[in-house]
């Protein structure tokens, strides 16, 4: 089984955060948002993934490709690299990754995580991960016919065809051939807004007779801006904590300092006449003073003193001080 993530788009909803790393990189609850993905991905698989490949842009840098490579090593998969060069769609940046589109594959953007307990239905050509949704006006959603198959897929539907929602995760049981139904999609030119898009190639499948069917998830997050991204990093703290998943380090520094779980706190954190949590993720390195810090998520190394914030979400090497609520601030950034 291979897992494919395209990931090219450095999202610019999540500025300033995404400056200077790109959003699949964003930690939430301690790890990095793609690393989360992947890692839900294999285990509602339950199968041995074989190879992981990340389409990212070439500017990501050495970096970003190395802790990728780490990402799919961790898994004892192997990790592949490929590059959108050019923002031309969904379609466009699957076909950067053709020459590992082959056999049984997932499919997933980094932009989103979720919860799901399903069984993975092999005897389908593919499958199509949805979520059920009050307002289907507002999102892509899945047809079905009486047997339960997909029959089609339409963009925000100004009459209702369901109230399953496509979530951006998809599983071929034979990768090659939506590769080749993309192929014609390039071939022919057919764009929408000057992009290619993976339903062209997965409409010309349905046309074939290729059956599709909904896996449906329980929950899904998503990291689009900062306020969603803060929100899942609540809900994901509060899904590890439930399942038992060590959150908190034993290499923080404690002095007058009650922490409110669910909570994540990194290494080497210092906290100093401060109440943290609930609903916090600290990554390492961060020296928190004299502040109550709740519903928010702040990334490593940053040092925050004589504070009060909520929702809030800040970057690296960040130093914040003030009495400020509601904030975003990006890498290095200084408030004092």
């Amino acid at each position: 089984m291979k897992i494919i993530v395209p990931m090219a788009g450095r999202g610019s909803r999540l500025r300033p955060h995404t400056l200077t790393v790109p959003k699949p990189l964003i930690p939430v609850a301690g790890k990095p948002i793609v690393h989360r993905l992947v890692k839900d991905i294999a285990k509602v698989l339950n199968q041995k993934i074989d190879e992981v490949a990340f389409i990212i842009a070439e500017d990501f840098g050495k970096e970003v490709e190395e802790n990728l490579l780490d990402i799919a090593k961790t898994m004892g998969a192997k990790g592949t690299i490929y590059y959108q060069d050019k923002p031309l769609g969904t379609g466009h940046a699957i076909m950067r990754a053709k020459n590992s589109l082959s056999g049984p594959c997932v499919i997933a953007y980094a932009d989103t995580l979720f919860r799901a307990d399903f069984q993975l239905d092999e005897n389908a050509d593919s499958v199509i991960w949805v979520k059920e949704v009050q307002d289907p006006s507002q999102y892509g959603v899945v047809s079905l016919n009486e047997n339960n198959h997909i029959t089609g897929l339409v963009e925000k539907p100004k009459e209702f065809v369901s109230k399953f929602a496509v979530i951006g995760i998809y599983y071929f049981k034979e990768a090659s051939v939506l590769k080749d139904e993309l192929q014609k999609v390039l071939d022919a030119n057919l764009t929408h807004g000057g992009e290619y898009q993976i339903n062209d190639g997965i409409k010309a499948m349905m046309e074939q007779g290729k059956v599709f069917v909904p896996g449906k998830i329980d929950e899904w997050m998503d990291c689009g801006n900062k306020n969603v991204t803060v929100e899942t990093n609540t809900r994901m703290l509060n899904h590890l904590s439930k399942e038992g998943m060590p959150l908190i380090s034993s290499k923080i520094k404690e002095d007058n300092a009650t922490i409110i779980e669910p909570c994540y706190i990194g290494e080497n954190v210092t906290l100093k006449n401060t109440t943290i949590g609930p609903n916090v993720s600290l990554g390492d390195g961060c020296v928190v003073e004299n502040s109550t810090i709740k519903n928010s998520l702040i990334q490593t190394n940053a040092t925050i003193k004589n504070a009060h914030l909520d929702n809030a979400m800040i970057g690296n090497h960040v130093i914040f001080d003030g009495n400020f609520t509601s904030v975003s601030l990006g890498d290095y950034s200084v408030m004092e």
